[in-house]
């Protein structure tokens, strides 16, 4: 949030018999005659064969899809698969690879990348069933239903505040670059020429996985060039960070790497530009956004990543002013950290904050799930107020210019005492 397997095909071989190899034909013989069934053993016949494919229809009408079951049951020892592995870049950390002493201490928060490799792991799988079934046609709604119960499932259906979804779904669409999910009743449906950003998050006891792809549909292949630029560059930033690293040099190498792509639209070169004002982040628990900015063009900050934490590296690339502003109906919000010595302004704000801090607490969540989760229904006027009081924050959906295209590829990477791990890392990017 701004932020495959291969399965091996088997093959059959068919031989049919020639006219040679077809056996020799034998002498006809007369057919024994046959009683004719009487007018009643027709009737009877008929009436079978209809029960049996009424039968047959409602069997396959009634049977069920297979049941999606919670990623624990793949994971009995609750070890889950370990990202990729990474050494710092920094010559000074270079001890830190075969250090006993660093990986003593980081054995002592186990639990804590355990939890971040679960999460993971059912981002992997859930991206995977979004990547082969998402296609044009599919209004905006159907896309967030089909990703974000598929991430309930893996997590055992749990309360939202023990696991589950980290954060609403980004499906941001051309020019938008981040912070639009569907709210209920929107109509909008994907296109074949639609380039969409995908940002899911996950999160297992407040440990949030945060990580974006980009889809397109269009045959032509014109988005490759936005795409790859987007996807390297955030590569780049996954390369170049680590402990002691200043912030500022990730985003020099990352722009670097952006801006020497460009797309080519109807004979015309549009030049990729990163989206200046949009950053990767640190993460806390439960919190997506807890104080640290990762630049994606240089900004002259000196401060340095420390061991222990854990980064959302994104990037955003875009043909247009390379700069977004806000727009359009909200739908993403989230509650402020330590908002006690603020007024809440009537009973009903204060109903539905807590609310808000029983079922979210500082997780960030949509009016969908404010809908699903707690059955509020006329909730906009206590929202606003909220707010308005600095309790709640609000992200509306961000956009470069109109006609413009954008694209983000996001992992997290967990600062480890002796390596970084790409703990979101698969096979697809």
């Amino acid at each position: 949030m701004a932020t495959t397997s291969a399965v091996d095909a088997a093959t059959a071989e068919v031989k049919q018999l020639s006219v040679n190899d077809a056996p020799e034909s034998k002498p006809e013989s007369v057919p024994e005659e046959t009683p004719e069934p009487a007018d009643g053993d027709n009737d009877a016949n008929d009436a079978a064969s209809s029960d049996a494919a009424k039968a047959a229809k409602k069997k396959k009408k009634n049977k069920k899809k297979k049941k999606t079951q919670p990623i624990d049951a793949s994971y009995p020892d609750g070890k889950f698969p370990e990202g990729l592995w990474m050494e710092y870049p920094l010559e000074v950390n270079s001890y830190r690879t075969t250090s006993e002493e660093c990986r003593y201490n980081d054995r002592q928060n186990d639990s804590k990348w355990e939890d971040f490799r679960k999460g993971a792991e059912i981002h992997r799988r859930v991206r995977h069933k979004a990547q082969t079934s998402i296609q044009p046609g599919m209004s905006m709604v159907e896309i967030a239903d089909l990703i974000e119960n598929s991430v309930r499932n893996y997590a055992g259906n749990v309360a939202p505040k023990q696991a589950g979804v980290g954060f609403p779904t980004g499906l941001s669409l051309n020019h938008v670059a981040a912070h639009y999910t569907p709210n209920t009743g929107d109509k909008t449906v994907l296109q074949k020429d639609d380039i969409m950003k995908v940002d899911i998050g996950v999160h297992v006891n407040g440990r949030i996985c945060d990580s974006a792809f980009t889809m397109t549909f269009n045959d032509t292949e014109k988005y490759k060039p936005l795409m790859d630029a987007v996807r390297e560059a955030t590569n780049t930033g996954i390369r170049e960070m680590g402990i002691d690293v200043r912030l500022t040099d990730i985003g020099s190498a990352v722009q670097e790497v952006m801006e020497s792509y460009e797309m080519e639209e109807n004979g015309k070169l549009l030049p990729v530009k990163c989206i200046r004002n949009l950053n990767g982040h640190s993460i806390g628990d439960y919190v997506i956004h807890s104080g640290k900015t990762v630049p994606i063009v240089p900004n002259g900050d000196q401060t340095k990543m420390e061991e222990g934490e854990v980064y959302a590296i994104e990037t955003f690339g875009s043909t247009g002013h390379g700069y977004v502003v806000p727009e359009g109906e909200c739908s993403h919000y989230a509650l402020n950290s330590d908002v006690s010595h603020l007024r809440v302004p009537g009973d009903r704000a204060q109903q539905l904050m807590e609310k808000i801090n029983n079922t979210f607490g500082t997780l960030p969540w949509c009016r969908r799930y404010l809908e699903r989760e707690t059955g509020e229904d006329k909730y906009l006027l206590g929202l606003n107020q909220l707010v308005r009081a600095g309790i709640v924050e609000d992200y509306p959906p961000i956009v470069d210019v109109k006609g413009s295209y954008t694209a983000q590829f996001e992992h997290t990477v967990l600062l480890h005492a002796h390596k970084k791990e790409v703990v979101t890392k698969g096979d697809d990017y």
